[in-house]
Protein backbone atom coordinates (compact mmCIF):
# COMPACT_ATOMS: atom_id res chain seq x y z
CA UNK A 1 0.00 0.00 0.00
CA UNK A 2 1.46 3.37 -1.25
CA UNK A 3 2.27 6.27 1.70
CA UNK A 4 -0.58 7.98 2.95
CA UNK A 5 -0.82 11.58 4.61
CA UNK A 6 -2.45 13.40 7.28
CA UNK A 7 -3.18 16.97 5.42
CA UNK A 8 -5.38 19.75 7.02
CA UNK A 9 -6.88 22.44 4.85
CA UNK A 10 -6.65 26.15 6.84
CA UNK A 11 -10.13 27.99 6.05
CA UNK A 12 -11.29 24.76 5.26
CA UNK A 13 -15.10 26.49 5.45
CA UNK A 14 -14.06 29.06 2.91
CA UNK A 15 -14.50 29.29 -1.26
CA UNK A 16 -10.72 28.52 -1.61
CA UNK A 17 -10.83 26.01 1.13
CA UNK A 18 -13.76 23.87 -0.13
CA UNK A 19 -11.95 23.36 -3.60
CA UNK A 20 -9.03 22.16 -2.13
CA UNK A 21 -10.70 19.75 -0.39
CA UNK A 22 -12.58 18.86 -3.58
CA UNK A 23 -9.39 18.84 -5.81
CA UNK A 24 -7.84 16.87 -3.02
CA UNK A 25 -10.38 13.82 -4.03
CA UNK A 26 -10.58 14.39 -7.24
CA UNK A 27 -7.05 13.81 -8.01
CA UNK A 28 -6.77 10.99 -5.42
CA UNK A 29 -4.24 12.45 -3.50
CA UNK A 30 -3.02 9.82 -0.78
CA UNK A 31 -5.21 11.09 1.92
CA UNK A 32 -4.91 9.26 5.55
CA UNK A 33 -6.95 11.64 7.32
CA UNK A 34 -8.37 15.13 6.47
CA UNK A 35 -8.07 17.91 9.58
CA UNK A 36 -10.18 20.66 8.32
CA UNK A 37 -9.82 24.05 10.56
CA UNK A 38 -11.06 27.38 10.01
CA UNK A 39 -12.46 30.20 12.96
CA UNK A 40 -14.18 29.94 16.42
CA UNK A 41 -17.43 30.89 13.90
CA UNK A 42 -17.34 27.95 11.70
CA UNK A 43 -15.75 24.93 14.38
CA UNK A 44 -18.40 22.47 15.02
CA UNK A 45 -19.46 22.64 11.26
CA UNK A 46 -19.20 19.38 8.99
CA UNK A 47 -17.50 19.29 5.94
CA UNK A 48 -17.61 16.19 3.25
CA UNK A 49 -14.61 14.27 2.20
CA UNK A 50 -14.39 11.18 0.11
CA UNK A 51 -17.95 10.18 1.09
CA UNK A 52 -17.47 10.84 4.80
CA UNK A 53 -17.97 13.77 6.96
CA UNK A 54 -15.03 15.80 8.94
CA UNK A 55 -15.66 17.75 11.86
CA UNK A 56 -14.28 21.36 11.57
CA UNK A 57 -12.11 22.25 14.57
CA UNK A 58 -10.88 25.53 15.90
CA UNK A 59 -7.79 26.80 14.31
CA UNK A 60 -4.94 26.53 17.17
CA UNK A 61 -1.04 26.62 17.44
CA UNK A 62 -1.67 22.50 18.71
CA UNK A 63 -3.95 22.07 15.47
CA UNK A 64 -0.72 20.36 13.25
CA UNK A 65 -0.21 17.43 15.81
CA UNK A 66 0.50 14.74 13.19
CA UNK A 67 -0.42 16.78 9.85
CA UNK A 68 2.14 15.88 7.45
CA UNK A 69 0.76 18.94 5.04
CA UNK A 70 -1.18 21.98 5.75
CA UNK A 71 -2.47 23.92 3.10
CA UNK A 72 -3.84 27.26 3.99
CA UNK A 73 -6.47 29.30 2.91
CA UNK A 74 -7.44 32.06 5.34
CA UNK A 75 -5.72 35.00 4.75
CA UNK A 76 -2.17 36.32 5.22
CA UNK A 77 -2.61 37.47 9.47
CA UNK A 78 -3.78 33.36 10.20
CA UNK A 79 -0.59 32.50 8.25
CA UNK A 80 1.44 34.58 9.53
CA UNK A 81 0.54 33.74 12.86
CA UNK A 82 0.01 29.58 12.32
CA UNK A 83 2.10 28.87 9.65
CA UNK A 84 5.41 28.84 11.69
CA UNK A 85 3.54 26.96 14.17
CA UNK A 86 2.47 23.84 11.73
CA UNK A 87 5.89 23.95 10.42
CA UNK A 88 7.13 23.02 14.11
CA UNK A 89 5.15 20.31 14.22
CA UNK A 90 6.67 18.87 11.47
CA UNK A 91 3.93 19.78 8.52
CA UNK A 92 4.94 21.43 5.21
CA UNK A 93 2.33 24.52 4.37
CA UNK A 94 1.74 25.44 1.43
CA UNK A 95 -0.18 28.60 1.74
CA UNK A 96 -2.17 30.35 -0.41
CA UNK A 97 -2.17 34.46 0.63
CA UNK A 98 0.36 36.75 0.67
CA UNK A 99 2.15 36.49 3.49
CA UNK A 100 5.15 34.79 2.37
CA UNK A 101 5.42 35.46 -1.24
CA UNK A 102 8.21 38.13 -1.31
CA UNK A 103 10.69 36.21 1.58
CA UNK A 104 13.70 35.60 -0.91
CA UNK A 105 13.93 32.46 1.91
CA UNK A 106 10.43 30.88 1.04
CA UNK A 107 10.18 29.22 -2.68
CA UNK A 108 7.01 31.09 -5.02
CA UNK A 109 5.75 27.89 -7.00
CA UNK A 110 3.91 27.10 -10.15
CA UNK A 111 4.44 23.76 -10.62
CA UNK A 112 4.15 24.47 -14.39
CA UNK A 113 7.06 27.19 -14.49
CA UNK A 114 9.56 26.39 -11.48
CA UNK A 115 8.96 23.81 -9.86
CA UNK A 116 12.66 23.14 -9.14
CA UNK A 117 12.26 25.84 -6.43
CA UNK A 118 10.12 23.51 -3.97
CA UNK A 119 13.58 21.92 -3.06
CA UNK A 120 14.26 24.92 -1.63
CA UNK A 121 11.24 25.14 1.15
CA UNK A 122 12.47 24.99 4.92
CA UNK A 123 8.66 24.46 5.60
CA UNK A 124 7.02 26.82 3.53
CA UNK A 125 6.22 26.97 -0.15
CA UNK A 126 3.86 30.15 -1.33
CA UNK A 127 1.47 29.93 -4.12
CA UNK A 128 0.89 33.05 -5.95
CA UNK A 129 -1.47 35.46 -6.40
CA UNK A 130 -4.11 33.77 -8.59
CA UNK A 131 -4.09 36.48 -11.68
CA UNK A 132 0.21 35.70 -11.84
CA UNK A 133 -0.70 32.21 -11.84
CA UNK A 134 -2.52 31.79 -15.08
CA UNK A 135 -0.45 34.27 -16.55
CA UNK A 136 3.02 32.76 -16.36
CA UNK A 137 1.75 29.02 -16.56
CA UNK A 138 0.97 30.84 -20.93
CA UNK A 139 4.00 33.16 -20.74
CA UNK A 140 6.67 30.34 -19.48
CA UNK A 141 7.38 28.77 -22.74
CA UNK A 142 7.49 31.82 -24.70
CA UNK A 143 9.90 33.25 -22.55
CA UNK A 144 12.00 30.39 -22.79
CA UNK A 145 12.06 30.85 -26.66
CA UNK A 146 12.14 34.16 -27.10
CA UNK A 147 13.12 36.43 -23.63
CA UNK A 148 9.92 38.25 -22.50
CA UNK A 149 11.17 42.22 -21.66
CA UNK A 150 8.08 44.31 -20.88
CA UNK A 151 4.54 42.75 -20.19
CA UNK A 152 1.34 45.30 -20.03
CA UNK A 153 -1.46 43.47 -18.66
CA UNK A 154 -4.75 44.47 -17.79
CA UNK A 155 -7.14 41.95 -15.96
CA UNK A 156 -10.83 41.19 -15.86
CA UNK A 157 -11.09 39.58 -12.44
CA UNK A 158 -14.03 37.67 -10.96
CA UNK A 159 -15.79 38.56 -7.90
CA UNK A 160 -14.83 34.76 -6.15
CA UNK A 161 -11.40 36.44 -5.57
CA UNK A 162 -13.04 38.58 -3.00
CA UNK A 163 -14.86 35.33 -1.37
CA UNK A 164 -18.03 33.97 -0.72
CA UNK A 165 -19.48 37.48 0.61
CA UNK A 166 -18.18 38.61 -2.86
CA UNK A 167 -20.52 36.18 -4.48
CA UNK A 168 -23.00 36.57 -2.73
CA UNK A 169 -23.16 40.27 -3.24
CA UNK A 170 -23.37 40.20 -6.97
CA UNK A 171 -26.12 37.37 -6.91
CA UNK A 172 -27.90 40.00 -4.42
CA UNK A 173 -27.28 43.16 -6.74
CA UNK A 174 -28.58 41.28 -10.13
CA UNK A 175 -31.71 39.98 -8.10
CA UNK A 176 -32.08 43.69 -6.84
CA UNK A 177 -31.47 45.75 -9.60
CA UNK A 178 -33.63 43.12 -12.04
CA UNK A 179 -36.61 43.90 -9.78
CA UNK A 180 -36.09 47.66 -9.77
CA UNK A 181 -34.57 47.52 -6.28
CA UNK A 182 -31.72 49.59 -5.20
CA UNK A 183 -28.31 47.83 -5.03
CA UNK A 184 -25.99 47.74 -2.24
CA UNK A 185 -22.55 47.69 -2.10
CA UNK A 186 -21.36 45.85 0.94
CA UNK A 187 -18.01 43.93 -0.16
CA UNK A 188 -16.89 46.36 -2.85
CA UNK A 189 -15.97 49.72 -2.55
CA UNK A 190 -18.93 50.55 -5.73
CA UNK A 191 -22.07 48.26 -7.12
CA UNK A 192 -20.43 45.71 -8.33
CA UNK A 193 -23.74 44.25 -10.72
CA UNK A 194 -23.75 45.54 -14.42
CA UNK A 195 -20.43 47.28 -13.43
CA UNK A 196 -16.59 46.70 -13.55
CA UNK A 197 -14.11 48.49 -10.69
CA UNK A 198 -10.34 48.98 -11.33
CA UNK A 199 -9.77 48.71 -7.78
CA UNK A 200 -8.54 45.47 -6.16
CA UNK A 201 -6.81 45.52 -3.08
CA UNK A 202 -5.76 48.84 -1.16
CA UNK A 203 -4.40 51.89 -3.10
CA UNK A 204 -0.48 52.46 -2.92
CA UNK A 205 1.48 55.90 -3.15
CA UNK A 206 2.64 54.97 -6.61
CA UNK A 207 -1.24 54.95 -7.73
CA UNK A 208 -1.22 51.25 -8.10
CA UNK A 209 -3.09 49.02 -5.88
CA UNK A 210 -1.05 46.17 -4.27
CA UNK A 211 -2.91 43.85 -6.33
CA UNK A 212 -1.31 45.08 -9.29
CA UNK A 213 1.99 45.45 -8.03
CA UNK A 214 2.29 41.18 -7.17
CA UNK A 215 1.41 40.69 -10.79
CA UNK A 216 5.40 43.11 -10.96
CA UNK A 217 7.28 41.48 -8.58
CA UNK A 218 5.89 37.86 -8.64
CA UNK A 219 6.39 37.64 -11.94
CA UNK A 220 9.73 38.29 -11.79
CA UNK A 221 10.32 35.88 -8.84
CA UNK A 222 8.45 33.34 -10.55
CA UNK A 223 10.21 33.59 -13.71
CA UNK A 224 13.51 33.79 -12.03
CA UNK A 225 14.26 37.15 -14.40
CA UNK A 226 14.27 41.07 -13.02
CA UNK A 227 14.66 42.80 -16.33
CA UNK A 228 11.20 41.63 -17.29
CA UNK A 229 9.15 44.92 -17.03
CA UNK A 230 5.65 44.08 -15.95
CA UNK A 231 2.72 47.12 -16.73
CA UNK A 232 -0.30 45.62 -14.69
CA UNK A 233 -4.35 47.76 -14.17
CA UNK A 234 -6.12 45.05 -12.23
CA UNK A 235 -10.11 45.33 -12.33
CA UNK A 236 -13.05 43.42 -10.74
CA UNK A 237 -16.12 42.67 -13.58
CA UNK A 238 -19.52 41.11 -12.93
CA UNK A 239 -18.48 37.29 -13.22
CA UNK A 240 -18.75 34.91 -10.98
CA UNK A 241 -15.92 32.27 -11.53
CA UNK A 242 -12.90 32.64 -13.57
CA UNK A 243 -10.30 35.67 -14.20
CA UNK A 244 -9.49 36.91 -17.85
CA UNK A 245 -6.53 38.78 -18.83
CA UNK A 246 -5.35 40.64 -21.80
CA UNK A 247 -1.93 40.50 -22.27
CA UNK A 248 0.60 42.05 -24.57
CA UNK A 249 4.37 40.62 -24.65
CA UNK A 250 7.43 42.31 -26.37
CA UNK A 251 10.23 40.26 -27.12
CA UNK A 252 13.87 40.32 -27.27
CA UNK A 253 13.84 37.78 -30.28
CA UNK A 254 11.23 37.56 -33.00
CA UNK A 255 8.36 35.15 -32.44
CA UNK A 256 5.50 34.33 -34.89
CA UNK A 257 1.75 34.07 -33.71
CA UNK A 258 1.63 30.96 -35.26
CA UNK A 259 5.26 29.57 -33.49
CA UNK A 260 3.57 31.08 -30.01
CA UNK A 261 0.58 29.18 -30.58
CA UNK A 262 2.63 26.08 -31.59
CA UNK A 263 4.58 26.11 -28.00
CA UNK A 264 1.88 27.02 -26.46
CA UNK A 265 -0.19 23.87 -27.53
CA UNK A 266 2.70 21.72 -25.65
CA UNK A 267 2.94 23.32 -22.87
CA UNK A 268 1.64 21.97 -19.94
CA UNK A 269 -1.45 22.88 -18.16
CA UNK A 270 -2.16 25.43 -21.67
CA UNK A 271 -5.45 24.51 -24.02
CA UNK A 272 -4.93 26.71 -26.98
CA UNK A 273 -8.67 28.01 -27.88
CA UNK A 274 -7.87 30.45 -30.92
CA UNK A 275 -10.18 30.55 -33.84
CA UNK A 276 -11.97 33.67 -34.28
CA UNK A 277 -13.36 32.87 -37.83
CA UNK A 278 -15.15 30.57 -35.89
CA UNK A 279 -16.00 32.65 -32.49
CA UNK A 280 -13.62 30.44 -30.81
CA UNK A 281 -11.42 31.87 -27.92
CA UNK A 282 -11.48 31.70 -24.28
CA UNK A 283 -14.51 32.44 -21.93
CA UNK A 284 -14.94 32.63 -18.69
CA UNK A 285 -17.96 30.89 -18.39
CA UNK A 286 -16.30 27.63 -20.36
CA UNK A 287 -13.19 27.86 -18.24
CA UNK A 288 -15.11 27.97 -14.65
CA UNK A 289 -14.48 24.55 -12.87
CA UNK A 290 -11.30 23.52 -15.29
CA UNK A 291 -7.86 22.76 -14.55
CA UNK A 292 -6.43 24.65 -17.86
CA UNK A 293 -5.35 27.47 -18.46
CA UNK A 294 -7.00 29.18 -21.86
CA UNK A 295 -4.92 31.19 -24.34
CA UNK A 296 -6.96 32.53 -27.27
CA UNK A 297 -6.64 35.96 -29.26
CA UNK A 298 -3.05 35.32 -30.32
CA UNK A 299 -1.63 37.79 -32.77
CA UNK A 300 1.13 40.24 -33.77
CA UNK A 301 1.63 43.16 -32.86
CA UNK A 302 2.78 45.30 -34.79
CA UNK A 303 3.29 48.44 -33.08
CA UNK A 304 6.52 46.82 -31.70
CA UNK A 305 9.20 45.31 -32.99
CA UNK A 306 8.87 41.80 -32.01
CA UNK A 307 5.42 41.65 -30.07
CA UNK A 308 2.34 39.56 -29.67
CA UNK A 309 -1.17 40.31 -27.99
CA UNK A 310 -3.18 37.57 -26.22
CA UNK A 311 -6.21 36.73 -24.33
CA UNK A 312 -5.49 34.12 -20.94
CA UNK A 313 -8.59 32.99 -19.04
CA UNK A 314 -8.91 30.44 -16.30
CA UNK A 315 -10.38 29.24 -13.20
CA UNK A 316 -9.24 31.90 -10.23
CA UNK A 317 -10.05 29.32 -7.53
CA UNK A 318 -9.12 26.45 -9.06
CA UNK A 319 -6.29 26.58 -11.07
CA UNK A 320 -5.34 30.29 -9.54
CA UNK A 321 -5.30 29.14 -5.65
CA UNK A 322 -6.77 24.90 -4.72
CA UNK A 323 -5.03 23.20 -7.82
CA UNK A 324 -2.12 24.97 -7.78
CA UNK A 325 -1.35 24.43 -4.27
CA UNK A 326 -2.35 20.39 -4.49
CA UNK A 327 0.05 20.14 -7.10
CA UNK A 328 2.46 21.33 -5.23
CA UNK A 329 1.90 19.17 -2.77
CA UNK A 330 1.76 16.37 -5.04
CA UNK A 331 5.35 16.95 -6.37
CA UNK A 332 6.30 17.29 -2.87
CA UNK A 333 5.41 13.58 -2.69
CA UNK A 334 6.11 12.13 -6.28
Amino acid sequence: MSKQYVVAVVGATGAVGEEMMKTLAQRDFPVKALVPLASAKSAGKEVEFKGKSWKVTELNEESFKGVDFALFSAGASRSLQFAPAAVRSGAVVVDNSSAFRMDPAIPLVVPEVNAHAIARHKGIIANPNCSTIQMVVALKPLHDEAKITRIVVSTYQSVSGAGKQAIDELASQTSALLNMREAEPKKFPWQIAFNCIPHIDSFIESGYTKEEMKMVFETRKIMEDDSIRVSPTTVRVPVFYSHSESVNLEFQRPISADRARELLAKAPGVKVVDDPSKALYPLAINAAGRDEVFVGRIRKDDSVEHGLNMWIVSDNIRKGAALNAVQIAERLIG
